[in-house]
């Protein structure tokens, strides 16, 4: 079977790849808003994918980022399963007001790199939003790897681009999966809000 092949869905074309990719990504977040560490294996294997999907259709950056998204979910497995001297594994908690404004500043700092080399040196057709859910993702990811509770916020933020992102270069079962995506992490970060520690 040629996972890569043209499927026709109703009106929506797609394929095979794309289908898996997506069934992992809505897996993987549901698991995040439960708080399961059943996400990260799930999570891996749909950046995986998102790497080869976004760099056919030439998202370079959100290519990228889903590399980064690899590295970040193994070290979130991790951080998410070691134990302190307590015997204790991490908890949901809030940025400080310090955390907040170094995340601002990080998403900034790195908006501006991604755009520099999007203009440069490739032909992404949209490189302004491509660097900026990018940059935005990059710290939603590390936010959610420590667990602080303000990742859920710039998830549904980049979510939301992305559902025209995706459907404006024909990615229409990416674009119904980050339009799903919106929706868990609002639900996410109200379920986290309940067991929010300080």
């Amino acid at each position: 079977m040629d996972l890569t092949s043209v499927l026709q869905i109703g009106p929506f074309q797609t394929s095979f790849i794309e289908l898996i990719a997506v069934a992992f990504g809505l897996i993987c977040v549901w698991c995040m808003k439960k708080e399961s560490v059943l996400a990260f294996p799930f999570g891996i294997v749909n950046v995986l994918i998102y790497v080869y999907i976004f760099f056919a259709s030439k998202l370079y950056a959100n290519a990228a980022i889903n590399g980064f998204f690899f590295v970040m979910s193994a070290y979130g497995w991790y951080s998410w399963t070691r134990k302190d001297c307590h015997d204790e594994t991490i908890r949901i908690s809030r940025c400080s007001p310090k955390g907040i404004v170094m995340n601002s500043l990080a998403i900034l700092l790195f908006f501006i790199i991604i755009r520099i080399v999007l203009v440069r040196y490739t032909t992404s057709p949209i490189p302004t939003w491509d660097a900026l859910t990018t940059a935005v993702y990059m710290v939603a990811q590390w936010l959610l790897s420590r667990k602080k509770i303000e990742n859920w916020i710039l998830w549904i933020a980049a979510d939301t681009a992305m559902i025209g992102i995706c459907a404006w270069e024909g990615l229409y079962f990416s674009s119904f999966q980050y339009l799903v995506f919106t929706l868990i992490a609002i639900f996410g970060f109200r379920e986290w809000k309940t067991k929010l520690v300080g």
